[in-house]
């Protein structure tokens, strides 16, 4: 079936982008060696550009990324105008400028270059420039991403880091603006704490007396005393640990002072101490000897001279006995004198703390044990055993021995919190306030440098917004060119071929 050729003259010319080049070599509208033809055209629109009139069209031809054959043309038009004077009869320039454009005009027309030079740039922008751009724009848009949860995650950190350690506090029992010294306020009213709870423990007496009967029945053992400290402190309070050594009051308490450790220095600061030197000098031995004794220097020796010619006697005379005479360890220290860890209170002295402890623990599982059995009222062995017991273990009731267990618990839960706890170690060791203020501190740093680093991913993010803001116009400036060259190309292309329609394939913008 032939076609006519007016159906023949609409029948679309379909040409892939991608092999445009080779399409217009191949069929003749194109030399082969075009890109040497082109880069003599670049040198002397390179020398040409030099020497331009003053117009603000021409500027802005200048001003774009790449000038080709169109262009050219365009400033051909543009001087035949600034340059009329310079024509001549017979309708030609003597202008330099005109004739340079014109030759460059006419080296492009020569074999079709500019059609090749033009599929050149197309297929660059659509194959390598356009979408190296479009993945600039896109890492920035996941850089972005990226800031903000990083942004959001410093921000949770440094939340968290600020309630840990505002729970820290809480749990010291401190506020945390000074927090060593204010550990250190805590251990100076902690005498005070230890004298209510010995106080407290005056209430237990009941329970105490209970359990004392309670022994004496069923273990049949009178002479037994039970829970020996607690019913001291109960009796006396938190007295000194010679009071409950001794059973005596002391005369003078010489209680050991608590030694303050200095704040450790910054990482950056170097303490030198008060060291002073000064010049000595040094001469023959005799003027060294009599230097080093008026440098002040007591060395606690002194030297007596004996009986004997060289004034040292080395105990070997046949006359005299050596007699060693034994000292009884303390009887250097007077009586009624409470000192060292004897000028300790009770609760205060870690080994009778912990047998304080254990005695209430003890207390605490008796009444608890005893109220289980009391509210067991099917337990008929142990209703058949009591009903010989003593009135004061027959006369008790639910109720009274739960809250004599309550109060129990009430005095343990005050000497085993947490922040009691963290008192004792500090009373034990000063340095442990250095520590525990170190692991605050370092807690609240952590959290300053989360927020610092927040800062920073802001900063990052706002750099890759504004590099995107600089992509996106340079990117759709691109995508202008291209589809004028798009289009350029397909008019050259329809114009060989009598006005056929031409589409250049694989373009998406």
């Amino acid at each position: 079936m032939e076609v006519s050729p007016r159906d023949y003259q609409n029948v679309p010319i379909d040409i892939q982008t991608g092999k445009l080049l080779d399409w217009l070599v191949d069929r003749r509208h194109c030399n082969l060696k075009w890109q040497s033809q082109v880069l003599a055209i670049r040198e002397k629109i390179n020398a040409a550009i030099q020497d331009m009139p003053e117009n603000q069209e021409i500027k802005q031809l200048l001003d774009g990324a790449y000038l080709h054959y169109f262009h050219c043309l365009r400033i051909v038009e543009i001087l035949k105008g600034t340059e009329a004077s310079t024509k001549n009869l017979f309708g030609r320039y003597s202008s330099q400028r005109m004739k340079d454009w014109q030759e460059i005009v006419s080296l492009y027309e020569k074999e079709n270059t500019y059609l090749a030079e033009l599929a050149s740039l197309l297929v660059r922008s659509i194959s390598y420039e356009i979408p190296s751009l479009r993945k600039q724009i896109s890492r920035c848009q996941q850089a972005q991403q990226d800031f903000v949860r990083r942004e959001e995650e410093c921000q949770l950190g440094a939340a968290e880091l600020r309630e840990r350690f505002c729970s820290s506090c809480k749990q010291y029992g401190i506020t945390g603006d000074n927090v060593r010294q204010e550990l250190l306020a805590l251990v100076k009213d902690l005498p005070s704490l230890l004298s209510e709870v010995g106080a407290g423990a005056s209430t237990l007496t009941e329970a105490i007396e209970l359990y004392q009967a309670c022994v004496e029945f069923v273990c049949e053992s009178p002479a037994e005393v039970v829970v020996p400290l607690l019913r001291f402190v109960g009796s006396r309070g938190n007295t000194t640990v010679y009071e409950w050594r001794t059973g005596l009051q002391p005369l003078r308490v010489e209680r050991p002072e608590l030694q303050e450790v200095p704040e450790q220095p910054k990482e950056d600061s170097i303490d030198w101490g008060d060291f002073t030197l000064e010049a000595a000098a040094v001469g023959d031995g005799a003027a060294a000897n009599g230097g080093a004794q008026s440098e002040g220097i007591d060395w606690g020796i002194t030297v007596e001279p004996g009986p004997q010619d060289d004034g040292i006697d080395w105990g070997d005379g046949e006359s005299q006995e050596v007699q060693i005479t034994v000292l009884e360890a303390g009887t250097e220290v007077p009586e009624g004198v409470a000192c060292g860890s004897d000028a300790l209170t009770l609760l205060e002295h870690t080994e009778t703390r912990s047998q304080f402890i254990d005695e209430l623990m003890e207390l605490e599982l008796f009444l608890s044990q005893r109220l289980e059995e009391m509210e067991e009222e099917a337990d008929i062995v142990a209703m058949t055993q009591f009903q010989l017991a003593p009135a004061v273990l027959q006369g008790q009731t639910s109720a009274h021995v739960s809250s004599l267990l309550a109060a129990t618990r009430g005095l343990l839960g005050q000497l085993c919190t947490r922040s009691m706890q963290h008192l004792f170690m500090i009373l034990a060791s000063p340095r442990y306030v250095d520590r525990v203020s170190e692991l605050l501190r370092q807690k609240l740093k952590q959290a300053e440098l989360l927020l610092a680093k927040k800062e920073l991913m802001g900063q990052k993010r706002q750099e890759a917004l504004a590099e995107q803001g600089a992509l996106e116009p340079k990117l759709d400036r691109l995508m202008e060119r291209t589809k004028e060259l798009q289009k350029l190309i397909e008019a050259d292309v329809s114009k060989r071929y009598n006005g056929r329609p031409v589409n250049l394939m694989g373009i998406s913008l």
